[in-house]
């Protein structure tokens, strides 16, 4: 009885080649499984695109409220925003900075988890805030636009149901700690 190979091994020479060359197959298959979910678990975590990071506090008529934040200020890092996370920790967020007036929206293309946006005057103040939902197409044409009816010169993106968990709302200010007065880049 003859020992099963894989048809490309039938090619080599010698029987310990071609077992040395099947082991290494597997052993890479089984490697890529591997990294392969360490990739998928960094991205939950790991921006697709480096950014700074910082603090902003959300004040409130009662509160003060602290958040972790990436900053994303270059067109690419507004381009990719929070993509292809699974989810953020529930007191972090992405901060975005313009340095002139905005009036389009943001879109969740590739985007898996919901979010909510406060959109910023130069002050820092709210001026709008809106729920976003994950867009499930392919094709970022499929995918809703969320702009406010205001311009806006920064948006704060956090967890679906931060605000209204914390009582943040229009007219209450963000600030990035550190004695920075604007969220002006």
């Amino acid at each position: 009885m003859t020992a099963w190979r894989p048809a490309r091994c039938r090619d080599l020479s010698g029987p310990a080649r071609c077992a040395t060359l099947f082991v290494l197959v597997l052993l890479l298959a089984a490697g890529c499984d591997t990294a392969g979910e360490a990739r998928v678990d960094a991205s939950r975590a790991d921006p697709i695109v480096a950014v700074d990071t910082g603090r902003v506090e959300i004040h409130t008529a009662t509160d003060t409220i602290l958040v972790s934040v990436e900053i994303a200020e270059t067109p690419e890092q507004t381009t990719a925003g929070l993509m292809q996370r699974d989810s953020m920790p529930p007191d972090e967020g992405m901060l975005f900075l313009f340095t002139e007036p905005r009036t389009t929206g943001f879109w969740m293309f590739r985007t898996r988890i919901p979010l909510d946006i406060a959109f910023l005057d130069p002050d820092g103040r709210i001026v709008e805030i809106r729920q976003m939902e994950p867009c499930p197409s392919p094709n970022p044409q499929f995918c809703e636009q969320y702009a406010p009816a205001v311009p806006y010169m920064a948006a704060l993106e956090v967890n679906r149901g931060f605000f209204d968990e914390r009582g943040v709302g229009i007219g209450d200010r963000v600030e990035r700690q550190y004695g920075f007065d604007s969220l002006s880049p």
